[in-house]
Formats: structure tokens, sequence, C-alpha cells
């Protein structure tokens, strides 16, 4: 257990430069008191000790504004940077060396039992306030850009941004062992990158139909399948 807190402190302090000192992370991080608070409560989960289990959670949840359901299941070393609003549920699985951001949801879109919460691999990277909503899997090292609302599944290596979130294949080198990818500023724009391509393609077109010198029709170009968006 000790080993583990101090990986907890040591994945924060590589993963925030604002981190000084060990002591400093352990009395002053509000995500880190909310996992190590919800190790506690996932043991009396198991141990069938639920009520007492969901107390302690609650008072976590006053503690730190991060509501975790103790039924979760949480992989070593996740980081909750800031932390506020964060809310994971009851059959939410976090994978090793995961990053999460204020605001972030894993939250559940049936009622009925079962399977409801999303499944995040390790080295994923959740940006603030961004939703993963339902029985999902957000594959290995994928990245979730700031406020996007994901729905379905992601494969690994991938960034994903937009509502609803739209994947977009990685071209650059994959995140090393323990360092996820932490650079979430850097995202495509999906919306403009494709308003620019069929203004392009417009402007052929319009160039086409005014060179057409003999006044006969002619045949307008059909718009052809872009490939996705590669960063």
């Amino acid at each position: 257990m000790l080993e583990g807190m101090r990986a907890d402190i040591r994945c924060i302090q590589e993963r925030d430069p604002a981190a000084r000192h060990w002591f400093e992370i352990a009395t002053t991080y509000s995500g880190l008191h909310a996992v190590w608070l919800y190790r506690i409560g996932h043991r009396l989960w198991n141990l069938r000790l639920r009520l007492l289990a969901r107390w302690l959670m609650q008072f976590t949840r006053w503690l730190t504004g991060i509501e975790i359901h103790p039924a979760a299941k949480i992989g070593p070393r996740l980081f909750i940077d800031h932390g506020m609003g964060v809310v994971i549920g009851e059959t939410a699985e976090i994978g090793a060396d995961v990053t999460l951001y204020h605001g972030v949801t894993l939250g559940g879109v049936s009622l009925q039992p079962g399977k409801r919460h999303p499944t995040l691999e390790d080295g994923v990277v959740v940006g603030a306030g961004a939703k993963v909503l339902g029985a999902i899997t957000v594959g290995k090292n994928t990245r979730i850009g700031a406020n996007a609302v994901v729905v379905k599944d992601v494969e690994p290596d991938m960034v994903v941004v937009g509502i609803p979130g739209k994947p977009i294949h990685r071209a650059g080198p994959e995140p090393s062992s323990h360092r996820p990818d932490l650079e979430h500023n850097i995202l495509p724009d999906l919306i403009s990158e494709r308003l620019d391509r069929i203004l392009a393609r417009l402007d052929e077109v319009e160039h086409a139909i005014h060179t057409n010198g003999n006044g006969s029709s002619k045949r307008e170009p059909v718009l052809e399948r872009q490939p996705d968006y590669v960063i």
C-alpha cells in the first residue's frame, strides 16, 4: 500500500510542473486525496461493507469535489489534476497511468443493470470538461480534447475532439511508459478544415463553369471523400 502511495506521488511529479515536493503533493492535491480515499472505499465495498464505503466516498466528495463510486475499478498511478467536478461512475474501469482533468464525467446512459460506464485503457488523457458516456472503451494512449463528448468506442492512439467526439489518427510518436501525452492543447479544428475543403472545391467548380466558353453544359465534378485529418 505504501509503495502504491509513493507511485501516486511520483506520477504527479512527472505530470505536473507545479509539483515541487512530495510533502506538498501529499498535503495539498485534492485529486490525490480522492484516489487514496477511494482505495479504502473500494476495499470496504469488496468486503461487503457497502454502506460504509458509500459514506466514505460521500465524505470524499464533500472534501475534494470529486465523486468516485467505490465499486469503480481504478488502476495504478491515476492522476486527477485540479479535480473539481470529476465524476466516476459505478461500473467505470480505469487502467494504469490515466490522467483526468477537472470537470470530467465517466457516466452512464442506461438504466439497465450491468456495465453502464466507460472503460479507459492505459495512458488515456481526458481534457477538462470532457464527457465519456456509456459502456464504451477508450483505447490505450488516446487523448480526449477538452469538452469533447465521447459516446462510441475509440481505438488506441487516437485524438478525440468535438461533440459528438470524432476520433482522429495520431501521426506523432506514441507516449512513453508512465508519461502520457499531455499536449492536449494540440487539437485539430475539424469544422474549419472541412469548410476550407468545401470552399476550395466550390471555387474549382465555379472556375470550370466560367471557363466553359462554348456554352454547353458541363457536368460538375463530384466531391471526393477526403481522408481523415491526421495530426
